[in-house]
């Protein structure tokens, strides 16, 4: 089973404060550019794989969709995404992405936001979502940037003329990667851009867009601190077609 580490209390409420958290979709600088991803959703059944509070299940369905299918391994993630309101159309269902089961053509739309950093096994998850796929639909996901994630011990390193970098190493060294984010012990699966993307294609699918995603001119005059985002890619956003 994954971790689950958003169970853990201290990381749970740490988690709640962040602005993703508190003003949802609109919370997250990278919302505008993962929106534009996203098809037409009208009359479609939607996935949306490592849900969380449920906040793209809740927009897909102001967008049209006919049915949303919520999983996450947290139970109080679930609990907090039902806590917003009860709509027929959303199911919450816990689930280990990494044993994940679905119906055969059974989902018109698949989604995750900085959920398959988290799975050990992706290249199983992803054969699982393309089965799960009708044929010419998409799946568009966000996921930590090999670059952000590689380093064995994260973190900004300032020279004496306060310029940021930031310290690459064991990039070419793939596997779990423990950090101290909210709570100590998080565990995440680094893997190279070479190897995401060919275990996409091995899955069968067809990549459509990938975008090393960094801040507009206009969210950093409106939000300063996000032009360190400019100093290195911190996620990656990717487009595929069954």
């Amino acid at each position: 089973m994954a971790q689950n580490i958003y169970d853990t209390p201290a990381f749970f409420e740490g988690y709640q404060q962040l602005p993703r958290s508190v003003h949802g979709l609109d919370g997250a600088p990278e919302w505008p550019a993962l929106r534009a991803l996203v098809p037409r959703l009208q009359g479609l059944r939607v996935a949306d794989l490592g849900c969380g509070l449920g906040w793209f299940c809740r927009w897909a369905r102001t967008q049209g969709a006919a049915s949303v299918l919520g999983l996450d391994v947290s139970q109080r993630m679930l609990e907090k995404a039902q806590a917003f309101g009860a709509d027929s159309a959303i199911s919450y269902v816990r689930a280990d992405l990494d044993a994940l089961a679905l119906p055969p053509q059974s989902i018109d739309f698949a989604y995750s936001s900085l959920a398959f950093h988290y799975i050990e096994d992706l290249g199983t998850l992803l054969d699982t979502v393309h089965a799960a796929l009708v044929p010419g639909s998409r799946l568009v996901f966000s996921i930590e940037h090999p670059i952000f994630m590689a380093p064995r011990n994260p973190g900004w390193h300032t020279d004496a003329q306060g310029r940021k970098s930031w310290p690459l190493d064991s990039y070419q060294m793939e596997g779990p990667r423990t950090t101290n984010w909210l709570a100590e012990g998080v565990i995440k699966q680094h893997r190279t851009m070479g190897t995401l993307l060919n275990t996409l294609v091995r899955a069968g699918f067809h990549i459509d867009h990938v975008q090393e995603w960094g801040p507009t001119d206009a969210q950093v005059a409106a939000v300063p601190s996000l032009a360190e985002e400019r100093e290195r890619p911190m996620m990656l956003l990717v487009s595929a077609s069954r």
